[in-house]
């Protein structure tokens, strides 16, 4: 098997250890291209740019309404028989989950669309608890049976190639390897039939929510989804705060975004709607429904001027047009949520941005994912607007903040100003022997540039001297 990102390693080494990897670009590269062309060919069959200005009217709504929609949602929910929970972090929501599986003597968990229960770590919080947790995604079973965490937004395997699996269904499933897929696809599907079978409680994630029916809605190629929202005598599903839509024609225009953004398709082969738990006349369906409204920073992003993140609908679309992406892995980023998206929201969740300071500089700011996006998300601007509050606030690195206010201090001096760079241009003519040569190799802290690249040295003459020679004025010389 390749060797892996250590996704607890500091930024510049999970991005060493992705680059050094032979193989890992090109497997990205291909996948990404592939559900690129997808979403391409799939869009042309529509008015796309129509799709995405309603679509983006829509979650702009939202986000105005956000708390009026809430309220509304969960008046709803109740009013159908579930229950909602409110959690202000990860560890509010962790503690109500697990709460919830002790109430009822909930010894096994069967999950699906797992991205919001990623975020918060809920596997390790219940098994800590003795609890067993089992994804039911074909791509997290995988990641789980490999102890990864999704390298994608909706395809979380798409770091691995087939040999790989094969491999590791060989060691953990004792299965003869096999490159063949739909043999592979089997075999999960045994495994995961007993699972569901004998699961207290399923647990998802949520694509999108409906305020005005209390409804919340997974989309999923898999029946695994229905399964786990069915199945359990009791099912949670764990949401963001902005997952609302209010109508079910804002759902089906979302379904409609969603699918054609992440896969390509017209619709999935699953929409898995839940209302509330199942009644009399109900055939099947769980004997309790608990929502899970999970802020987790996405208020203080709404207060702090990143509200236009929390349109994302989880696509991928970012991801599949980003060169950063293509090169590093999900991995490389060290977060549930990884590419353009991620390096904006993830340094924003529950005050990760000390943690995921290097995150908004992963990025080319070519513009690519603005113009990919569904919602049409300002991406390169919100991670220009994060390197403005790193390098202006409280997470700068003192070493760093202490370099840029030094800077600062000569560049707001003239007289400062003109001796330093009087004094480069004379170290790097030096160090080049007075000629015009590249430097190599620049003496600490400068060595870290020239590790990379090289380092023209400064002109013999600066511009003012130029100026005030070919001008015939005096002037300071620089």
């Amino acid at each position: 098997m390749r060797s892996r990102i250590d996704i607890e390693a500091p930024f510049k080494t999970r991005v060493k250890q992705a680059v050094a990897n032979p193989t890992l670009a090109d497997t990205l590269t291909r996948a990404t291209l592939h559900l690129k062309e997808q979403k391409r060919l799939s869009l042309e069959e529509l008015e796309a740019q129509r799709l995405r200005d309603q679509m983006r009217q829509m979650k702009a709504h939202t986000l105005r309404n956000l708390p009026e929609l809430l309220e509304r949602f969960e008046r709803n929910v109740v009013m159908n028989g579930g229950r909602v929970h409110w959690a202000e972090d990860a560890d509010e929501a962790n503690r109500i989950i697990g709460e919830l599986a002790e109430r009822h003597d909930v010894r096994k968990v069967v999950k699906s669309k797992s991205m919001a229960t990623e975020e918060i770590h809920l596997n390790h919080h219940l098994e800590a608890k003795g609890i067993t947790c089992v994804e039911t995604d074909l791509g997290e079973y995988i990641i789980q049976l490999a102890a990864e965490i999704p390298s994608h937004i909706v395809a979380p395997v798409i770091h691995k190639r087939i040999d790989e699996i094969s491999d590791l269904f060989a060691e953990k499933l004792s299965m003869p390897r096999t490159l063949d897929p739909q043999a592979l696809c089997a075999r999960a599907r045994v495994e995961l039939r007993q699972e569901f079978l004998s699961a207290d409680m399923g647990i998802s994630g949520c694509n999108f929510a409906i305020a005005d029916t209390g409804t919340v809605c997974i989309v999923t190629n898999e029946g695994n989804g229905r399964m786990v929202s069915t199945l359990p005598r009791v099912y949670v599903a764990v949401m963001g705060i902005e997952k609302l839509v209010p109508t079910p024609q804002d759902a089906f225009l979302q379904y409609q975004s969603l699918t054609r953004s992440a896969t390509g398709q017209r619709v999935t082969v699953y929409l898995s709607m839940t209302s509330g738990p199942k009644r009399l006349e109900d055939v099947d369906g769980p004997e309790e429904f608990h929502v899970v409204l999970m802020d987790n920073g996405r208020s203080r992003m709404l207060a702090d001027g990143y509200s236009e993140s929390l349109m994302c609908i989880r696509c991928g679309a970012c991801l599949n047009v980003c060169p950063v992406y293509r090169q590093i892995s999900g991995h490389g980023y060290g977060n549930t949520y990884s590419g353009p998206i991620g390096a904006v929201i993830s340094p924003l969740l529950s005050e990760e941005m000390a943690r995921n300071k290097d995150l908004p500089y992963a990025s080319t700011l070519c513009g690519a994912c603005r113009d990919a996006c569904p919602v049409q998300i300002d991406l390169p601007k919100m991670l220009l607007n994060l390197r403005h509050d790193l390098v202006s606030g409280k997470h700068m690195p003192g070493a760093e903040r202490r370099a840029m206010q030094g800077f600062a201090g000569v560049a707001s001096r003239p007289t400062a100003y003109r001796g330093t760079a009087r004094a480069a241009r004379t170290g790097t003519r030096l160090l080049s022997g007075f000629g015009d040569r590249n430097l190599r190799r620049l003496p600490p802290p400068l060595h870290h540039w020239t590790r990379q690249r090289d380092f023209p040295p400064m002109a013999k003459q600066s511009f003012r001297e130029w100026w005030a020679k070919r001008s015939g004025t005096r002037g300071p010389a620089t």
